[in-house]
């Protein structure tokens, strides 16, 4: 190999160096890919956890609802007496229930970008693995 202009070296297409740094970006773009694939795992482990925490607290505010109107003997929401905590208890799950819907939307958009990041793991891995059987071949 000659050096070139400014300490670099130049190389040749044919040159065994080419077919390491091919190597190497493969090998790196396989990392790459799979790295994703948890990422993307962990997110959505990440959203179900949210949302099944969600739903625990919309049923404990619920049971607290029912606790208050036996205390205060009232079940209307649009009785004038209806208790202020079990009003606003009511509030909440209702705000927890719009959330884990804008969740289990986001759950289905992750999940479908999931899937296609799997395929392109998959597809960077065969070819991986088909250069390595041509590698060991050779």
């Amino acid at each position: 190999m000659k050096a070139a202009a400014k300490g670099r070296f130049q190389v040749k297409p044919g040159s065994r160096i080419t077919g390491v740094m091919r190597m190497k970006s493969r090998e790196s773009l396989v990392r790459l890919k799979e790295f994703q694939v948890n990422e993307k795992r962990r997110q959505l482990q990440q959203l179900q956890m949210m949302m099944s925490e969600f739903d625990r607290m919309t049923k404990d505010l619920e049971s607290q609802i029912v606790v208050e109107e036996k205390k205060s003997g009232i079940s209307d929401p649009n009785h004038f007496a209806y208790p202020t905590f079990a009003k606003a208890a009511r509030q909440r799950a209702d705000n927890l229930q719009v959330s884990i819907k804008e969740l289990r939307m986001q759950e289905e958009a992750l999940e479908q970008t999931l899937e296609e990041m799997q395929a392109e793991y998959a597809r960077a891995a065969a070819l991986e693995e088909r250069d390595g059987a041509v590698r060991a071949r050779a």
